[in-house]
C-alpha cells in the first residue's frame, strides 16, 4: 500500500464528506448510539451553496492507493477542527501519518497552543500523542448529549 498526504482541493469536498461521514457511522459505531451517530454524520449531500470552510483552513487528504482515506484539518487559531479517517485504516497509521503533517504545520506557523473539542473516539488517539485534557463533560447538539473533552497541546 502506497500512501500519500497531500493538500486539500477543492474537489476533495465530496470526498471529505464521504470519508467524515463512514468515519462517524461505521468507525464509531461500538461507542456511539446509531441515533447520536446519524445525528452528528448529518446528511449526505453537499449543500452547494455552503462555502466549503476547509478551504478555509490548512487541510491535509490521505491518500492510500490513489484513493482517499483520511483528512485532517487545523484552523489558523490552532483549533484541530476535523480528524477522520475510513474505518479500514483506522489503528493503521494513516491518522497518524496526518497528525505529523498537522504538527509539523503548527510549530512551522509558531502556534502556542493547539486546541480541540474531542469525542471519546479521538480523545484516545489525542492522549497518546500528548494532548492533556482541559475539561470534559457532556454537551449538546441536535438534541444529543455527547461526553466531549476540551483538550490542548504546545506543540513547540
Amino acid at each position: 500500500m502506497t500512501r500519500l498526504i497531500r493538500p486539500y482541493r477543492p474537489e476533495d469536498r465530496a470526498a471529505a464528506k464521504l470519508i467524515y461521514r463512514r468515519a462517524i457511522l461505521e468507525g464509531t459505531a461500538d461507542v456511539i448510539g446509531e441515533a447520536e451517530r446519524i445525528a452528528w454524520a448529518g446528511t449526505p449531500e453537499i449543500d452547494p451553496i455552503t462555502e466549503d470552510k476547509l478551504n478555509s483552513q490548512w487541510c491535509w487528504i490521505a491518500e492510500e492507493d490513489g484513493r482517499p482515506t483520511g483528512f485532517m484539518s487545523l484552523c489558523p487559531d490552532g483549533l484541530l477542527d476535523m480528524a477522520f479517517v475510513i474505518p479500514e485504516v483506522m489503528g493503521k497509521g494513516t491518522a497518524a501519518a496526518l497528525y505529523d503533517v498537522l504538527l509539523a504545520k503548527a510549530r512551522a506557523e509558531g502556534l502556542p497552543r493547539l486546541t480541540v473539542l474531542a469525542s471519546d473516539f479521538s480523545r484516545g488517539f489525542l492522549l497518546k500523542w500528548g494532548w492533556q485534557v482541559d475539561s470534559d463533560g457532556m454537551e449538546e447538539f441536535d438534541g444529543y448529549l455527547y461526553h466531549l473533552s476540551h483538550m490542548s497541546l504546545s506543540p513547540v
